[in-house]
């Protein structure tokens, strides 16, 4: 078993794949810490999620590549800190301030860190409780995610949808890491390293693949890449209608629904009521959610344009209140049933439109 393991280590050493999940992982960080996610604390702590991945893997690099022993406790401990950072990542997405909630999360991480090297002594224990908070922060997203995209109160009404399909895979994340990490941390107690070393192997290249998709993902605006939402039945009450009335009045006369930046939470705020109950009503009166809603008005401002023949349908795009132009081509086929190009031609041959 003993020379087993030396081989794993040396195959490890020709080709460390945790250094290149390391290096990844660090470009992961990189870029989301300049990417434009419309929350620059959401961005901050997504960032560190990827600076964790990264000293983990070289520390893990370290240990089984190069036979670098001495940090084997804060190896094992760091990953504490991934379950918090992510979901404090999406959590920035629904409320104004996040600093208490993230002293109080990051805090309780870096008291077991403090008490480590006194109180887990073959770190077994150590290793279950990291696979319990991963557990524990995946439940809380896939909570968050059931709350449905109008939750996310202050994303940018465009970037909601998304937001929660990648929380979903963040969740799913955590799940893998709690099963792989308990496998190798028991694969260590019975003293089966050749295993470990087996798993740590799979799930390295696995890990690198992914960062590759989310670097992808990032580097060119992916992440905004959304699917049209279900659509809700409409069921009409008369204060949600009123309520209603007075959203389409604020967007109309002020074209608050041109700002990029939009949230539901800044559209509440204008309105002077909560912003569960704009959701509801929208929802009620006219069976989308508010994503959806203000999306019609930019469709329809960005129709007027293409019908007068004002500027390139990429001008049209950003005059109109959208980010990229996968979503804008998805959501106006979705409203028109045709590309902004045919509608345009359509608009100067005087053909019907619609």
């Amino acid at each position: 078993m003993r020379k087993r393991g030396q081989d794993m280590q040396g195959d490890l050493a020709v080709f460390p794949m945790p250094m290149l999940t390391f290096l990844l992982s660090a470009v992961a960080a990189g870029l989301l810490l300049r990417a434009d996610l419309g929350r620059v604390t959401a961005a901050r702590f997504f960032a560190a999620f990827f600076l964790v991945l990264a000293v983990g893997a070289l520390m893990v690099g370290l240990r089984f590549g190069y036979g670098v022993n001495r940090l084997v406790p804060l190896q094992r401990a760091l990953p504490l800190f991934a379950g918090p950072l992510l979901w404090l990542g999406f959590a920035s997405f629904t409320r104004d301030r996040i600093a208490s909630l993230a002293l109080w999360h990051l805090g309780i991480v870096g008291a077991i860190l403090a008490v480590t090297p006194l109180v887990f002594v073959d770190l077994l224990e150590l290793d279950l409780i990291v696979g319990a908070s991963y557990v524990l922060y995946a439940g809380d997203l896939l909570w968050m995610w059931a709350r449905g995209g109008n939750y996310l109160s202050h994303a940018r009404i465009e970037d909601a949808t998304v937001l929660r399909r990648w929380m979903l895979a963040a969740a799913g994340l955590l799940l893998v890491f709690a099963l792989t990490d308990t496998v190798i941390a028991l694969s260590f107690a019975a003293q089966r390293s050749g295993d470990a070393m087996a798993v740590i192997s799979v799930g390295a290249v696995v890990m690198a693949l992914g960062l590759i998709a989310v670097i992808v993902a990032v580097s060119k605006g992916g992440w905004r890449m959304t699917t049209q939402a279900a659509e809700v039945k409409p069921s009409p009450d008369a204060d949600g209608a009123a309520l209603e009335a007075r959203a389409r009045k604020v967007l109309m006369e002020t074209k608050l629904f041109l700002d990029t930046d939009l949230t539901v939470d800044r559209l509440a705020k204008r309105l002077v009521v909560p912003s569960r109950a704009l959701s509801l009503a929208i929802n009620q009166t006219k069976g989308m959610n508010v994503s959806q809603y203000v999306n019609d008005f930019r469709l329809d401002h960005a129709a007027a344009l293409l019908a007068d023949g004002q500027g390139s349908v990429a001008e049209v795009m950003e005059q109109s209140g959208f980010l990229t132009r996968s979503n804008f081509y998805r959501e106006f086929q979705r409203r028109f049933g045709k590309t902004p190009a045919a509608y345009r031609d359509a608009a100067k041959a005087g053909q019907p439109v619609i």
